[in-house]
């Protein structure tokens, strides 16, 4: 007789692309998504842990913030390394993640277990995220108005004028998407590590589980420190 937690742990949603798409170009598709995902992953930690510097300050050459940023655009080819490593990846996973939110078929009504809310509440959170992608990338490219465009020859300054746009975009939309973006990032590094087989008992599941939220606290003290240090700034 299988055991209750044995039960929990298959007792996740449906995917509608095994039907449709077969088996083997599911399992690509799927391992695509979840490499993807790390990429994006990887990224998100990097670009939070460099806005946490704006909690640094500085004014002109002593911008700590404006350093790093100076760093990255220094770096050569910069556009195929945004291409290759960030967009592409982003655009993927959000896409083939929207196409399994949407197809997915929860059971949470049925099994009110933990792992099903996590599931979830990752569908959720990518939706969230897609759309707070949409307003962050396009805003700071200018496609919403010069206040929200990002300065990288001014980097802490356009980024504070962007939050203080609005008290919306200030306190609601970033720590939403702030706390979309954490939970997601953390999850799915836990359900990742699952699907290439690193944590196959339970046991190494429980560490690592702890480990991702030790992950979701960092990040998320990251994100908030830049968002406060950002609110607290004068804009001009």
């Amino acid at each position: 007789t299988a055991r209750k937690d044995d039960f929990v742990s298959q007792a996740t949603a449906s995917d509608l692309t095994v039907p449709l798409l077969g088996g083997r170009q599911h399992f690509l598709l799927r391992r695509l998504h979840s490499l993807t995902g790390l990429v994006f992953g990887g990224y998100l930690c990097v670009h939070l842990i460099v806005n946490a510097t704006l909690i640094q300050g500085g004014i002109g050459p002593n911008d700590v913030f404006q350093l790093q940023v100076d760093k990255i655009h220094s770096l050569p080819f910069l556009w195929a390394v945004e291409w290759a490593l960030i967009y592409l990846p982003i655009i993927y996973h959000t896409l083939y993640g929207i196409w399994i939110a949407f197809t997915g078929q929860p059971n949470v009504n049925s099994y009110g277990y933990a792992k099903n809310w996590y599931y979830v509440l990752q569908r959720v959170s990518g939706i969230i995220i897609a759309a707070f992608l949409i307003f962050h990338v396009l805003g700071m490219k200018g496609w919403f108005g010069h206040r929200l465009e990002f300065d990288p020859h001014a980097a802490t300054a356009s980024t504070a004028a962007h939050i203080h746009s609005s008290f919306i975009v200030a306190w609601l939309i970033y720590p939403i998407g702030i706390i979309a973006s954490c939970y997601h990032l953390a999850n799915g590094f836990w359900t990742a590590a699952i699907t290439w087989g690193l944590t196959v008992s339970k046991g190494s599941q429980r560490r690592f589980g702890f480990a991702c939220a030790g992950l979701f606290a960092v990040t998320l003290i990251c994100g908030f420190l830049a968002l406060a240090a950002l609110i607290h700034h004068n804009v001009v």
